[in-house]
């Protein structure tokens, strides 16, 4: 339980402050599953739990997904997280297979597989058999790392989707609510208009990313007052200078409309797609991501403390602020990179963390391997669409995602205005 005396009546104070109904019965059975853990801990006059009691061993499956299922809903789980997890990989190996093997040349599957198993496994364990040079170089210099990048940008945005909704407590926040998209596209399109995108293929990429960053940076600096960073400042700030960083992307579009052969590629760029991507653009992304990811799944647990609110997190021994930051920069890596390498694809950091909270809950320990393996599939499904709808020509895989994400995201709005109004 939480300490005694002054520690616990601070709690108690907490409690009566910023709970009422529903929520105030949720956080009694937190307080249940807190007198179920450990030993007592004592709470600091600056609200941090002290370390010399085990404040950090509290913070145990059973209380974090108490605390986090207030905050950002999801029930409890319907499905198995272990079962749901295994199906999605099952998906992203027969998906990606498929998704190989379709295009304007198709290819037979089981020569797919011969010539990924040649790629991919020590030499000898897959026979070569009636393979071309031309097979060869479709299957694996073109499409696979196509597909690899699905993988990883589907992974990003939807990692980065969910942390946005546990810092914000809102499962309608999503990755470009801080500026990172905006900051991403204008580095794009300064890279486009001055010429630089064409002395090399790392150019655009690197140039959207560093974009992206310093837009964060610029946020967390102009939210941050005495070394406190309040999460709706924070919000409040980057769609302001979300707004700002588009507006100069505008304006530098609209100064280079003579060259209509540029300002088609932008156009190309912000709509988002993954046609002409390399194995150069795997490398580039994958540090970063694989970082994004790591940071993501370490913080798991204080997201689900933080979900619970920041006065509670500091009660429980998280350090908030340092969270709150570490959590931005793993979610503006995860962004940055994939508007880098995918330009802008929208609405998959909304839809796959709300749809895999609602199947499986609202733990991040769950929640953030889950959304990645299905933020992979979903994105997969979404790029093979493109391809093959109108093939052999391509639809942007921007405009399909948000065909997704649009009516996804009003169903939201509605079902959010329902439960508003029953709680009334």
């Amino acid at each position: 339980m939480v300490g005694s005396g002054p520690a616990r009546g601070r709690v108690a104070a907490l409690d009566r402050r910023s709970c009422s109904g529903r929520d105030r019965r949720c956080r009694e059975e937190a307080g249940h599953c807190l007198r179920r853990q450990g030993p007592p801990v004592a709470v600091a006059d600056g609200g941090q739990a002290d370390s010399h009691h085990g404040g950090r061993d509290l913070r145990g499956a059973a209380m974090t997904e108490t605390l986090a299922s207030d905050a950002l809903g999801g029930g409890r789980r319907a499905v198995s997280a272990r079962l749901f997890c295994v199906a999605m990989i099952a998906l992203l190996a027969v998906g990606g297979v498929v998704a190989v093997s379709a295009g304007s040349t198709p290819m037979d599957w089981r020569l797919v597989v011969q010539i990924l198993g040649r790629h991919l496994l020590p030499d000898g364990w897959v026979a070569a058999t009636g393979l071309t040079r031309a097979d060869d170089l479709i299957v694996w210099n073109i499409r696979a790392p196509r597909v690899m990048l699905c993988f990883l940008v589907g992974a990003s945005l939807s990692v980065a989707g969910a942390q946005m909704q546990a810092i914000f407590r809102n499962p309608l926040a999503e990755p470009g609510l801080v500026g990172v998209g905006s900051g991403a596209a204008l580095g794009g399109v300064l890279a486009f208009t001055t010429g630089a995108a064409s002395l090399a293929t790392p150019v655009l990429p690197v140039s959207a990313f560093s974009g992206g960053l310093l837009a964060l940076l610029l946020v967390y600096a102009l939210a941050t007052r005495g070394g406190y960073t309040s999460a709706s400042l924070l919000l409040l700030t980057g769609v302001a200078v979300g707004a700002v960083l588009g507006s100069v992307s505008a304006f530098v579009i609209s100064l280079n409309l003579a060259n209509f052969q540029m300002t088609q590629q932008i156009l190309f760029w912000t709509m988002g797609g993954l046609d002409n991507r390399m194995w150069v653009h795997v490398w580039m992304a994958l540090p970063f991501i694989a970082a994004g990811l790591l940071m993501a799944a370490l913080y798991a647990r204080d997201l689900d403390v933080l979900a619970q609110g920041e006065d509670t997190a500091a009660a429980l021994g998280v350090n908030v602020e340092q969270v709150k930051f570490v959590v931005m920069i793993g979610a503006a890596l995860l962004t940055g990179a994939s508007v880098a390498v995918a330009g802008m694809v929208s609405f998959v950091g909304l839809i796959v963390p709300h749809g895999v909270r609602l199947m499986l809950g609202p733990s991040h320990v769950r929640l953030i391997p889950a959304s990645a393996l299905a933020g992979a599939v979903f994105l997969l499904l979404c790029d093979f669409i493109a391809r093959t709808i109108r093939a052999p020509e391509e639809l942007r895989l921007g405009v399909i995602t948000a065909l997704w994400g649009g009516p996804f995201f009003v169903f939201l709005l509605y079902r959010r205005s329902i439960a508003m109004r029953g709680e009334r």
